[in-house]
């Protein structure tokens, strides 16, 4: 075993640390509140190689292994989860399904263009009757010969209106259940596709999330991604990777709360001397510090067994499902430590602490997880 990161791996950390802290920090706490994101950020993103760093360089993507993405995803979100929920939606579910599952002409087409980051890419699953029961797909796909008619409604798209490309879930054979949902391609502008009103959430508020509602869409057959009847297959695999994505996010959520209160108790005082020299305090954060520290091993490892090929459905369930906790404990912890401090958004805790909460939801709520991880165990 190897707990050392390579030199490459270092690299990516140190450019990931340094976009996060001088460009994402500036402007964090004011997009927050006006719940935006900045498009030159998300256009620099793109520049920088992290919209498409798993992709392979064929396709215009860095050709980096999952390490990296974690690696990134966690530096990004120790100071915007907003910025790495949009990156990671991009990355795990939409690129790096077309590029697995995806034909040549779809991946020339439009994961050229999503893993440069000139086009933002949606993956739609969820509806108002289909969260952690994906199989309830209501969305239907209308075999019409030469194209599908899409009709229905999605629910909690990350990217909804910023994206341009979105990878849609929809029911074609009702009597097969989930093995007959399809995966189709449908882009922003096609008649009778529209974008809902934008959610007012709790945290990661400068993402947009929104509904979609497809009302007789004509999508092309050609916009169909694998064999007849795979969609739900294809979902299931992408939202496996992703879910490791989403455990570096939750990592980084925890491990910048647990940065910011390291800071702030040694320069904040009480009785005389720094709060950090107090037990209550020293025990606090030795806490999160160990946690995290078991969380990342979770995620690494589970990103490791993915570049290396292997199972990593278990670990990646382990990882996210950890990796969400220890985000909401740290987080909170964090708001305690700062005091009356940790309450206002000028210290920035209670805001990881509003976005920590959504990592033990999406991408497979924290019970969805245990259940995944139960279910491997048999094997």
């Amino acid at each position: 075993m190897d707990f050392n990161l390579s030199e490459e791996h270092k690299a990516v950390q140190e450019a990931a640390r340094d976009f996060a802290q001088n460009e994402l920090l500036p402007g964090v706490i004011e997009r927050d509140d006006v719940q935006k994101f900045d498009p030159t950020l998300l256009r620099r993103m793109g520049d920088l190689g992290f919209m498409g760093m798993m992709v392979s360089p064929e396709y215009g993507g860095g050709g980096m292994d999952t390490v990296s993405y974690a690696i990134a995803i966690e530096e990004l979100s120790k100071v915007d989860a907003s910025a790495s929920v949009i990156m990671s939606v991009n990355n795990s579910l939409v690129c790096w399904g077309l590029e697995k599952y995806g034909n040549e002409d779809q991946k020339q087409k439009y994961l050229t263009r999503l893993a440069a980051g000139e086009v933002v890419g949606a993956f739609c699953l969820s509806e108002p009757e289909a969260g952690s029961d994906a199989t309830s797909q209501h969305t239907t796909a209308e075999d019409k010969g030469d194209y599908y008619l899409l009709n229905g409604t999605k629910n909690w798209i990350t990217n909804g209106n910023t994206a341009s490309i979105y990878l849609v879930m929809a029911q074609t054979y009702p009597e097969k259940r989930h093995k007959g949902i399809n995966c189709l391609i449908v882009e922003k502008g096609m008649e009778g596709f529209s974008v809902g009103k934008k959610e007012d959430k709790m945290g990661i508020r400068a993402s947009d999330t929104h509904s979609l509602m497809f009302t007789d869409v004509k999508v092309p057959k050609e916009n169909r991604i694998g064999e007849d009847g795979m969609g739900f297959k294809f979902a299931m695999s992408t939202l496996n990777g992703g879910r490791i994505g989403i455990a570096a996010q939750a990592l980084g959520i925890a491990a910048g709360a647990y940065e910011l209160a390291l800071a702030y108790s040694l320069q904040r005082k009480t009785f005389a001397k720094p709060i950090f020299e107090h037990q209550a305090i020293q025990f606090k954060l030795a806490e999160m510090a160990t946690r995290i520290e078991a969380a990342r091993l979770l995620v690494y490892k589970a990103a490791r067994l993915k570049d290396e090929g292997k199972e990593f459905v278990k670990e990646a369930a382990m990882a996210k499902l950890y990796a969400s906790d220890v985000a909401m404990w740290v987080t909170t912890e964090a708001v305690q430590v700062h005091g009356g401090y940790g309450y206002v958004k000028e210290y920035h805790v209670e805001r990881l602490m509003r976005d920590a909460k959504i990592t033990q939801i999406y991408e497979g709520t924290s019970e969805i997880q245990k259940i995944v991880i139960a279910r491997e165990l048999l094997k």
